[in-house]
């Protein structure tokens, strides 16, 4: 059995490779680019850059490439080999600062939103040093940012890093004026929990949508679903596990910390949790992670699936982002202590946390709109689309104490009496856990569950550590001019609290009623889809908060609101256009198929016997020729609507027409199709049903 510690972190340039192959001197000074900022000098560049080489060559590279994170929402690399000509005919292994430091992809095919033409090629990449270099397979990768010719964002570790350094400035200040001067950054970390379907290849080859769109977009609800929640936390079956097995390794030879796998709720739905690190590897990691599932998993002849609703009637996948702030001492801001009463200092961060979520709800919500989480948001499985942030009783408790001007009398620690004296004897917690709210406080962390499972966890964080930063620095403004600290700091706290308790909510978030409470009477955003909510990201309170902070310029922030709609237009488009080649080449000519049996069967027995009853096959027969009739009118509806599309205006325009009317037809043929599916001898069908997919992997 192999030893962890031995080869955890075995492909990846980290700390302790570094310490082995580079000088003190070329290691320390990369020490104070990576903990300080510090400008890179190209000598140090030059001896990490002939340290790096020579140790990917010793661990089987032949490649390097700058690893990045275009606005596709995955990875991206171009792979260059260390070969050099020597003069003698032969080759040498050369590989220098200035490549590691710059690349020149082509950026002319990369999503822009109008930041380039098509015909301007040059873009960059810059080497990031605060994330560790990596072997994958032959190949050195170097977590690198992308920018365009003119210098801007074509990627999202560029604005991730602009966020995470807006906070660290802010969150300074207000530690300085509590007397903290020894802090010297602050940085924000996360630990995304992954929710993934593991089904067979077998199964999924078969299936074009689910090829064409990582989800099933026909499938009549099967006899059993997830009603008796006996998958979750259940007996993992024998070829999961070893396919989880497998994962832990890859992962753990990467330096990625992953930590917790379970059955998730849903049959074939599972999870996986990493331990928290740093933003921005956090989120290189989760790039990784998710790239790495789905290798191991056609290893081992299955396909790990990363849609949001792969499967209709069953929980869809998210991924809960648990993001807290520490300092370069160890200490976390956002823990309350054993008297979060008398903790200024936390009380001022959660306040500042509160303020920004309730200020930036739009942002927050947009930061996860996606065609595919439009389908999760708001079902019994997923946080609703309405923003609201859940502290539970004791902090409740303690931020109404403060509005009021009550003393606060603490909770009193109860003891867990479960009536078996072998049974060890805990204090239970301040406060239960709830699973309904999409921002929920868990202890020493906010827990943002919003996200989708296939979605980069970047933009949530960008959008989380910008809208933070904003509440700091107002807080920071007031106080660096107060008169009187403890009372300005006093009533700030209590402003805060007044101002926006209506975005605090305890209760559960499923129930229609708070809906209805949250919007009509709370005031709060209700954004049901992307096209609702992606265009708010161009508002002039939004457009101002994040240009002051220098997260994105105007032009940039003007792309990505292209970029993301034109993304959920294409998205919904191909999957309109694959369920009508399904309906019209796979699913209509195996009803009629079945129609034709029924019909022979009848006039067979018709022929045996006139007084035979045909009565199943002749009423069978009626409904399927109806639905046949269905499929085939919807179908054409269908293809119809999507010609129609060509007529709008804009992309804007464009979504609002899918939103509107090419989603409401593919609904309508999917329902035929779902019940024809369950009238049509399984013979006949022509691909698996949620039957075989859900439980197919034994």
């Amino acid at each position: 059995m192999k030893n962890i510690s031995d080869f955890f972190g075995c492909m990846v340039f980290d700390d302790r490779v570094m310490k082995a192959n580079l000088s003190a001197e070329v290691y320390n000074s990369l020490r104070k680019t990576i903990d300080k900022g510090a400008k890179l000098d190209i000598s140090v560049a030059n001896a990490v850059a002939a340290a790096m080489k020579d140790w990917a060559v010793a661990n089987g590279a032949t490649h390097y490439t700058h690893w990045f994170q275009p606005l596709t929402g995955v990875t991206a690399e171009k792979h260059d080999s260390f070969i050099s000509p020597s003069p003698d005919g032969g080759v040498i292994m050369e590989f220098s600062g200035k490549e590691l430091i710059k690349g020149e992809p082509d950026a002319s095919s990369f999503p822009s939103g109008g930041l380039r033409a098509t015909f301007e090629a040059r873009g960059y990449t810059a080497w990031d040093p605060t994330s560790y270099a990596f072997i994958k397979g032959k190949t050195l990768c170097i977590p690198t940012a992308f920018c365009s010719y003119g210098g801007e964002a074509l990627d999202k570790k560029t604005p991730l890093l602009r966020s995470m350094e807006a906070l660290n400035r802010q969150a300074l200040r207000i530690l300085h004026l509590f007397g903290n001067d020894a802090v010297k950054c602050v940085r924000t970390s996360v630990g995304p929990e992954q929710e993934y379907f593991l089904i067979t290849k077998e199964m999924y080859e078969q299936r074009k949508d689910l090829r064409f769109t990582g989800r099933t977009l026909f499938g009549a609800k099967p006899p059993k679903g997830q009603e008796m929640d006996d998958h979750y936390f259940g007996v993992i079956k024998p070829r999961v596990a070893a396919y989880m097995e497998e994962l832990n390794e890859e992962l753990w030879k990467l330096g990625i910390l992953a930590k917790t796998e379970h059955n998730e709720v849903a049959p074939a739905q599972h999870e996986l949790a990493p331990i928290y690190t740093t933003t921005n590897i956090a989120t290189d990691h989760n790039q990784l992670t998710m790239e790495v599932m789905q290798k191991v998993a056609e290893k081992n002849g299955l396909v790990c699936l990363l849609h949001e609703k792969p499967f209709a009637g069953v929980n869809g996948s998210g991924k809960h982002n648990n993001w807290s702030i520490a300092t370069d001492k160890g200490v976390n801001l956002l823990s309350p202590g054993d008297t979060p009463y008398e903790n200024a200092q936390f009380l001022l961060f959660l306040c500042a946390v509160i303020k920004a979520v309730d200020d930036y709800q739009d942002l927050l919500r947009l930061s996860v709109a996606t065609a595919g989480n439009d389908h999760r948001l708001g079902a019994n499985e997923a946080p609703p689309a309405v923003v609201s942030v859940f502290l539970g009783d004791e902090l409740n408790a303690v931020l109404e104490a403060i509005e009021t001007g009550v003393t606060y009398e603490g909770t009193k620690k109860t003891q867990m009496k479960l009536g078996v004296d072998v049974l060890p004897k805990f204090n239970r917690d301040t406060t239960d856990r709830n699973r309904t709210s999409p921002f929920a406080f868990t202890g020493n962390k906010f827990e943002f569950r919003m996200l989708g499972s296939s979605n980069s966890i970047a933009c949530a964080n960008i959008m989380l550590n910008s809208a933070v930063a904003e509440s700091l620095k107002i807080y920071a403004d007031r106080l660096e001019k107060a008169e009187n600290f403890e009372d300005t700091l006093h009533e700030m706290i209590r402003k805060t609290i007044k101002d926006h308790k209506h975005i605090i909510f305890n209760g559960n978030g499923y129930d229609d009623t708070w809906i209805k409470e949250a919007t009509e009477k709370r005031g709060l955003l209700n954004y049901r889809t992307t096209p609702d909510c992606m265009p708010h990201l161009l508002d002039e309170k939004n457009v101002r908060m994040l240009t002051s902070h220098k997260i994105f310029s105007e032009a940039e922030l003007k792309s990505r609101c292209e970029i993301m709609l034109d993304n959920y237009c294409k998205t919904v488009l191909i999957e309109a256009n694959t369920m009508i080649d399904m309906a019209k080449t796979e699913i209509a000519p195996a009803v009629s198929s079945y129609v034709l049996e029924l019909a022979n069967t009848a006039v067979a027995k018709q022929t045996v016997d006139a007084l035979i009853s045909c009565r199943y096959e002749n009423d069978l027969l009626k409904k399927l020729s109806r639905l046949e009739e269905q499929i085939a009118v919807r179908a054409e509806e269908l293809e119809d609507a999507v010609l129609k599309l060509q007529s709008a205006g804009d992309i804007e325009e464009e979504a609002y027409m899918i939103r509107d009317i090419i989603l409401s037809k593919m609904c309508e043929l999917r329902v035929a199709c779902d019940e024809a599916e369950t009238m049509t001898a399984k013979k006949y069908w022509p691909f698996p049903t949620y039957s075989d997919l859900l439980f197919g992997v034994k």
